[in-house]
This record gives C-alpha cells, sequence and structure tokens, in this order.
C-alpha cells in the first residue's frame, strides 16, 4: 500500500516542470480573485462614507436654511417662533454631526486604496518561487 502511496505522490522533475505553468496560472487566477474581493470591501465602505458626508452636507444645507428662518422670526415675532425654529436647527446640526463621525469612521476602516493583503500574499508567493521565504510543501 505505500508503493502505491509513494507512486502517486512523487512525480518525476519533468512532470513537475510540465506542472508549472498551469500552477502558476492557476496562481495569477487566485491573486486576482483576492485583488478583487479586497477591493470590492475598501469600494464598499468608501461608498458608506461619502454618502454619508453627502446625508450630513444636505442636513447642514437645511440647518443653514433653519438657521436663517430663525433669524427671521426672531427679529419679527417673539420668542416662540424663533425658538422653536433654534431648536429644529440644533437638531439637524446634531443628526449631521453624528452622520460625519460615522463617515469618517467608514472612511477609517478602508485603511488606503491598496490591496495590502494581495501585495502580501504575491511577496510570499514570489519568496517561495525563489525558495527564500516560508511556503507550504
Amino acid at each position: 500500500m505505500t508503493d502505491d502511496k509513494r507512486a502517486t505522490t512523487s512525480r518525476s522533475l519533468f512532470q513537475l516542470i510540465a506542472d508549472l505553468p498551469a500552477l502558476l496560472l492557476a496562481l495569477a487566477k487566485a491573486e486576482l480573485n483576492q485583488v478583487k474581493a479586497e477591493l470590492a470591501t475598501k469600494a464598499k465602505y468608501a461608498g458608506v462614507g461619502i454618502g454619508l458626508f453627502v446625508v450630513a452636507a444636505t442636513l447642514l444645507f437645511f440647518a443653514l436654511g433653519t438657521l436663517v428662518a430663525a433669524a427671521i422670526l426672531g427679529i419679527a415675532v417673539a420668542l416662540p417662533a424663533w425658538l422653536a425654529a433654534l431648536i429644529v436647527f440644533a437638531a439637524l446640526v446634531l443628526i449631521a454631526a453624528l452622520l460625519v463621525l460615522i463617515g469618517v469612521a467608514s472612511l477609517k476602516r478602508v485603511g488606503g486604496a491598496a490591496p495590502e493583503k494581495t501585495i502580501a500574499s504575491i511577496r510570499e508567493d514570489a519568496e517561495a518561487i525563489k525558495g527564500v521565504g516560508r511556503y507550504d510543501d
């Protein structure tokens, strides 16, 4: 039984060399798939962060309108109308500030545009091909 196992697991040098192009092609395809997956994840987090910034900017635009209305009502009338407008303004600013903080946290998760895991994997593959680094048997 050990002879059968040895026959299937040990191949000649020429067979190994013949398999090398297919193995390198499979490795390149796997690296490309990893790049695609990593960039898709980073794009998702960047999209969420940018979207939240757009919503925050829109709310700040309406908050500015509310502040103008509050100033007009404060000059024209006594307390109740402008006080209500200032309360709405404060609420919009707080919501916008919260969305900006969430957007910043989302953009920090991106951690740069370079696919770091893929670059590290390619370096390990290059070292393994050279016979320098750690590699599987």
